[in-house]
């Protein structure tokens, strides 16, 4: 029963067995006390997915030797290694046993690939590059689908229910790709700013991540917009706009007055009209789906964004070099996801006890943990030097670049362990939201995993500058 709800929520059709899986999850919870490895980390996983809690120190003592090491013996067992790695990354940071977990049965599932039938082999090489807890649940969902067509008994109800699922979606991808490309052309944003970026599919890639499901259809359409307005404005401050020009256009943003508008440049004014009309509509929507009007909370967050643009702008312009930690500080708000999260936030509507006024002007403000965290790992990641983005001119700076300046006895090796190890700690603060925390509702705490989990995809860049995991992920949900 627990392998059954792990294919469902791995094919990403568990949402249609929602009571039946939390009924069998009440029956097994006692599995996570077994002594098979497998039994026990799969329900830990589960029951930890489900809110429950679960202590991993108490589950997997029973698997160490009197040293606190792993014992040997498990190396043999790849079904119960492969759960224990995907165990191990919903690490909160407060258990010493996870990061053991990661370090034994990455080493030892790394051995066993040789020796492996070839479909298994495969997919325990799928599950290093790829694991679970990190990756987007889509893509993953396609790689578990083939894995589990190969096997020689067949689960042919689920594979067929999984499959019809695939091809509805991407049907309904598709449609809504047309509207906004529809949409895009009609702005002339693409006319008037020929040194901006054009790519309406990776910012659609963005959504379609982030919200998932046939219920949030028009939500993703808004928000790619949102998306497509962010990139823009990068590049008005990075590659378009004076020093001036800019300072002027933030100005005008902080008025929220069409009027206001009239004295920016041409392309700023198309811009700023874009931007003006698509966050008033989306208040409207969430004023008529939930309740309050949000407007000032969006204008604030643009404001803010703004407002970050010029800072990177002035450091620019004056030759001035920021420390590192300034500058991260920073880029976390001009990496542009605490806009998105804050407009994903309202349309889907803040229902949670923790997400009264008060706390929502904190969204902007204090920038919680589940908002932050994905904005410094998208940050950290643009950062390292093989995610560079292939239509910019890198003039933004580098936290690696900045760290190495500041620590001049630091080989650029050691620097990207530090950027990768910043990068490990915010999935343990963003796990801490997820699973211990929960200020804010299910779904929109679904939404901020997401975005973190496409960080890497969209950022993963091989030696030609390509992004071969996006392009898979862009061939098996739209093409």
């Amino acid at each position: 029963m627990m392998a059954t709800i792990d294919n469902l929520k791995r094919l990403c059709i568990d949402h249609y067995f929602e009571e039946e899986i939390e009924s069998a999850m009440d029956e097994y919870m006692h599995l996570v006390h077994s002594d098979d490895l497998l039994h026990a980390t799969l329900a830990f996983r589960l029951m930890r997915e489900s809110g429950h809690d679960v202590s991993a120190d108490d589950i997997l003592g029973r698997f160490t030797d009197s040293a606190g090491e792993f014992r040997l013996s498990l190396s043999k067992d790849v079904k119960g290694l492969l759960s224990l790695h995907d165990m191990s990354h919903l690490n909160m940071g407060e258990e010493a046993s996870l990061y053991k977990a990661k370090e034994f049965s990455g080493k030892h599932l790394t051995s066993s690939i040789r020796y492996l039938e070839r479909g298994l082999a495969r997919y325990v090489r799928q599950s290093l590059d790829h694991p679970y807890h990190l990756s987007l649940t889509q893509y993953k969902a396609r790689h578990h689908l083939s894995y589990l067509q190969s096997l020689p008994t067949r689960k042919t109800a689920m594979e067929e229910l999984a499959l019809a699922e695939f091809q509805l979606n991407k049907l309904m991808h598709q449609d809504e790709l047309q509207e906004i490309r529809r949409w895009w052309v009609d702005q002339g944003l693409a006319r008037e700013l020929p040194a901006a970026r054009n790519q309406v599919l990776k910012w659609y890639m963005w959504s379609m991540t982030v919200l998932q499901g046939s219920l949030f259809s028009i939500y993703r359409i808004e928000l790619t917009k949102i998306s497509s307005l962010i990139y823009v404005v990068d590049d008005i401050f990075d590659l378009v706009g004076t020093l001036e020009e800019l300072s002027l256009f933030t100005e005008t943003i902080k008025m929220w007055d069409v009027a206001a508008a009239d004295s920016l440049p041409s392309c700023m004014r198309s811009c700023y009209k874009a931007l003006y009309t698509v966050t008033n509509e989306i208040a409207d929507m969430a004023e008529k789906e939930h309740g309050p009007n949000p407007i000032s909370h969006l204008k604030k967050a643009w404001a803010v964004l703004f407002d970050g643009f010029l800072i990177e702008a002035n450091w620019l312009a004056t030759d001035q070099v920021p420390a590192a930690e300034d500058y991260l500080r920073n880029g976390v708000v001009t990496s542009g996801l605490p806009l998105a999260s804050v407009h994903t936030f309202f349309l889907l509507g803040y229902d949670h006890a923790a997400s009264n006024e008060a706390a929502v002007a904190k969204l902007i403000d204090d920038m919680p943990p589940g908002i932050s965290g994905p904005a410094k790992i998208l940050r950290l990641w643009d950062d390292l030097g093989s995610a560079k983005d292939e239509a910019q001119e890198g003039l933004d700076g580098s936290y690696r670049e900045l760290y190495l300046m500041e620590n001049p006895s630091c080989a650029p090796s050691e620097a990207e362990a530090h950027v990768r190890g910043l990068i490990a700690r915010e999935w343990e603060e963003l796990n801490r939201e997820c699973f211990s925390r929960r200020t804010f509702s299910p779904s929109f705490t679904q939404a901020c995993l997401n975005a973190a989990r496409m960080v890497s995809v969209m950022y993963a860049y091989d030696q030609e500058k390509r992004l071969p995991v996006l392009e898979d992920y862009m061939r098996i949900l739209l093409l």
